[in-house]
């Protein structure tokens, strides 16, 4: 499956609940730390974010996993959903396929604009670690 169909996966699957707070809710309640204890160093703290959030960036046979965790549920919840949306992706397409997850469940009208420079940390994180893989320079700012 590719980052792009991924992407469309959860939201198509998330849609499925017509109320965009019931939708936040529910990323809380399945946030799940991929992240041991001996991992939350600073090395893998992002740098950007309000809230404490850890990111480990992984490439195994050219495809991009993640394993992460964050001090706040909703952020735990929403980097989840971000990790979820480029997990074993093609290092080519993480770098280059942004999200637009955020605009089509109707979370950016939700979430705080602190928590979306959050998210874009972490997904410049993301997408520098898939560039670094791919031979691609990067283009964020």
């Amino acid at each position: 499956m590719t980052v792009q169909e991924n992407q469309q996966r959860l939201i198509d699957d998330l849609l499925f609940i017509p109320d965009v707070q019931e939708r936040l809710s529910i990323l809380v309640s399945r946030a799940k730390s991929t992240l041991p204890e001996s991992e939350k160093t600073e090395a893998h703290l992002v740098r950007g974010c309000v809230s404490r959030v850890w990111l480990v960036p992984e490439i195994r046979e050219g495809r991009c996993h993640f394993r992460y965790d964050a001090d706040s549920p909703m952020v735990k919840g929403l980097i989840g959903l971000l990790c979820e949306v480029y997990e074993g992706g093609l290092a080519s397409e993480v770098a280059s396929e942004e999200p637009i997850i955020w605009e089509r469940l109707g979370f950016t009208k939700q979430i705080t604009p602190t928590r979306l420079n959050g998210l874009a940390a972490v997904r410049s994180v993301i997408r520098v670690t898939a560039e670094s893989v791919a031979g691609l320079a990067s283009h964020s700012t």
